[in-house]
């Protein structure tokens, strides 16, 4: 029963849904080429590919999740050469870095719509020999259609946020009955452990392993060399003040150009980095610039002449610029809601500052705080006076930016212990 319900009501929030979705990827673009994929349907060559041998089907939603799965296949490959994988993802932008970053041997397409009659289609062609799911992917008819089929269900680096959990468990009458289908949870900390146990999985399908993106931040580190490059273009130098506003979201622009203007005078050497979480976003902060008179260069437009600001809207290289920066802030923490992740700066053994709202990755700026390893403010005054005093002591800086690497450091293993429950599993 609770099948067919959730089979009539998606369809209707799809279609209530779609002019949102086209929207978007209309702005974002990159979708044109790959959207029959989305609803099952492949071409000849690609088809051929797909079934050329068994695979193990590997789902990530966007670009954060990509990372992770791809590490997590490269890791298994270290260990049994002859795994093949297909990859599915959501976006664009995690289309275009899986792209260039997957082995040849594997297969890449967008990830079908879940609806019953394409995920069927989907799963006789594909035949995988196991579906892994990354960090929050639960489409029902996904999952209990593999398990029709015996295909092991595993999740690799799940977290419930506080928002997905309170959703879950209002709806836990759908949720619990697909949670048991999941043979194996790997999850990234206690508080994720306690939630998927409340929402009803069963204490021997879970596993705690740490989060993954500690073993990603150590495998692709920046190169400080390419972000050099990046400031020159800007005509920002190596001993200026590099104050770096990393995957922001509107409303946090603004405060950190508020406050990079007004402290100017103390910081002569000061330069601003903006990088928006979403590059689609860059009119947006182009015109809060210009309200505020402020010199700046484009990055994707490029352009001769020195500025104040260096706005990059461009894809992959936000962790380069991490490795040249003075003091960094991470974004979604401050205006919006649930964080970016924080240890991709701090592996590169800079001072991290985020906002009070980081409720995606609660465990890890919990563990973090404990180590004195990050800055964690409250209110838009409290930051300011955060970022003035980093600004102004390179003891400090180096204090804090010394214990997030070595926190990173002492962190690694989860993707070793994810790849080894998942060879448990696969038949």
């Amino acid at each position: 029963m609770i099948w067919l319900i959730y089979n009539l009501l998606f369809p209707v929030l799809f279609l209530v849904m779609l002019p949102y979705f086209l929207l978007r990827m209309c702005r974002r673009g990159g979708y044109a080429r790959g959207f029959m994929q989305r609803l099952g349907v492949y071409d000849a060559a690609l088809k051929a590919r797909i079934t050329e041998r068994p695979r193990v089907w590997v789902h990530a939603v966007s670009v954060g999740e990509t990372f992770v799965a791809l590490r997590f296949m490269e890791e298994w490959r270290l260990v049994q050469p002859d795994i093949a994988f297909v990859m599915t993802v959501n976006t664009s932008t995690a289309h275009t870095l899986a792209t260039k970053a997957l082995n040849p041997a594997d297969v890449l397409v967008y990830f079908p719509v879940d609806f019953p009659w394409i995920i069927r289609r989907v799963l006789r062609l594909l035949s995988p020999r196991m579906l892994v799911l990354t960090e929050c992917e639960f489409w029902p008819n996904l999952i209990r259609l593999s398990k029709v089929r015996g295909i092991p269900v595993m999740l690799i680096n799940g977290r419930l946020s506080d928002r997905s959990f309170k959703g879950y468990f209002r709806y836990r009458w759908l949720f619990t009955p697909l949670l048991r289908m999941v043979d194996h949870l790997c999850v990234q900390g206690p508080q994720d452990r306690d939630r998927y146990l409340a929402l009803g999985a069963a204490p021997v399908q879970v596993q705690e392993t740490g989060s993954a993106k500690y073993d990603v931040a150590l495998k692709e580190p920046g190169k400080r060399e390419t972000a050099q490059t990046i400031l020159a273009s800007a005509r920002m130098a190596a001993g200026d003040l590099i104050l770096l506003g990393g995957s922001t979201w509107p409303g946090e622009e603004a405060i950190l150009l508020d406050y990079f203007v007004e402290a100017k005078s103390r910081h002569p050497d000061l330069k601003l980095v903006l990088v928006p979480r979403h590059a689609e976003r860059r009119d947006e902060v182009v015109a809060t610039m210009e309200r505020r008179g402020i010199k700046y260069i484009q990055r994707s437009k490029g352009g001769p002449g020195e500025a104040d600001v260096l706005l990059v809207d461009t894809t992959g290289e936000l962790k380069h610029l991490y490795t040249a920066a003075t003091v960094i802030f991470i974004g979604k923490s401050l205006t919006q809601h649930g964080g970016q992740n924080i240890i991709e700066p701090a592996v590169c053994g800079r001072p991290v500052v985020v906002g009070p709202n980081m409720e995606n990755f609660a465990d890890i700026v919990r563990e973090f705080k404990a180590a004195e390893a990050l800055i964690q403010v409250g209110t838009q005054v409290e930051l300011r006076e955060k970022l003035d005093q980093l600004l102004a002591d390179v003891t400090l800086q180096k204090s804090f930016g010394d214990r997030a690497a070595a926190w990173v450091g002492k962190n690694r293993g989860s993707i070793k212990a994810t790849v080894t429950a998942a060879q448990r599993l696969l038949p």
